[in-house]
């Protein structure tokens, strides 16, 4: 496709989510598709919970809620070191219910509807600008996650190991303010956009990477209180193999774009990393609830960031400081 194909298609679709109609169908579509997801599994659900400990399992719940809340403070993050730094109920507000978009297959729902999301306080291209940007620093540090960790696991990383340590450091370059700005500007003109009025700094990168790898943290956190119960070992090398391989499976599931939130590779993924410390009945149990939960703290958030969102004050010019060069543009 040529390259103004392409704008013409990007405007096409920009023009496309400006609609009403359009975003609340789609706000009710990826509700449903969150639900249904929620709802199937729910007799296995049941049956799961049965063998796990109540007080793991209440702790997970925190984890999971916790991982969610560091993400989107990961994405605040980004969109001020860009030029705008949004309340606090108002950045749920974009980034919870945005998220809810990941259950409508493709990669790229959430970052429009975080933009029309946020639309009436900050331009677009800015706030569509730091999503992607979020998904590309997650990717990075699920791989520096990973690379750190699970050479600690039992019976270390394997192939997921040698992957990390292969692309984590082009991941990290790419990250880089005087690389991705560049990429982000050109890609802005495609679509027949401005470029962005300043790109990322180091210092903000690094903000936004700290809050991405506490994420990881507590999702690995998650995956073992609910494999401890079951069989695993209690030790920091089971901990290791859960943060490692969480990161890992939603390395995987990133690259399959075609699945709701990465479903079934993630799960896979994940399954084959734990085999070596759960029996094949408890590595289904595990990756079930770990999805089940992060599904179900998804649409609560959502709400919750919906209602915060209301009443939060707009974001005042003040806010937005002036276009400025950065050191690497």
């Amino acid at each position: 496709m040529s390259a103004a194909a392409l704008a013409g298609a990007g405007r096409a679709a920009l023009r496309l989510t400006q609609s009403r109609t359009v975003r609340v169908g789609f706000v009710v579509v990826a509700v449903g598709l969150a639900v249904v997801a929620l709802w199937s599994r729910w007799p296995d659900v049941e049956r799961a919970v049965q063998r796990l400990d109540a007080r793991y399992l209440a702790v997970a719940v925190v984890a999971t809620v916790g991982n969610l809340a560091l993400s989107g403070l990961a994405g605040r993050a980004l969109v001020a070191d860009l030029g705008a730094r949004l309340p606090l109920g108002l950045a749920a507000r974009v980034f919870f219910v945005g998220q809810i978009g990941k259950y409508v297959p493709g990669s790229l729902w959430p970052m429009i509807v975080q933009a029309e999301l946020a639309k009436q306080h900050v331009a677009r291209r800015l706030t569509a600008a730091a999503t992607f940007l979020l998904v590309l620093l997650s990717g990075a540090t699920a791989l520096m996650v990973m690379l750190l960790a699970l050479p600690f696991a039992p019976e270390g990383g394997g192939a997921g190991l040698a992957w990390a340590a292969l692309l984590v450091l082009p991941a990290a370059a790419l990250m880089h303010p005087g690389v991705i700005g560049r990429l982000l500007d050109r890609g802005l003109r495609l679509l027949g956009r401005e470029p962005l009025e300043r790109w990322t700094s180091v210092r903000g990168t690094a903000v936004a990477a700290a809050w991405a790898i506490g994420a990881w943290l507590l999702a690995g956190l998650q995956i073992w209180l609910l494999a401890v119960p079951l069989g695993a070992p209690a030790t920091w090398r089971t901990f290791a193999l859960a943060v490692g391989g969480y990161s890992l499976a939603w390395a995987v599931a990133l690259v399959v774009i075609v699945a709701p939130a990465g479903a079934g590779a993630r799960e896979v993924a994940l399954g084959a990393v734990l085999s070596p410390v759960l029996d094949r009945g408890a590595v289904v149990v595990v990756v079930l609830l770990s999805r089940v939960l992060f599904s179900a703290a998804d649409l609560t958030l959502a709400a919750l960031g919906c209602a915060a969102g209301r009443r939060e004050p707009p974001v005042t010019a003040r806010s937005v400081p002036e276009r400025r060069s950065t050191g690497t543009r």
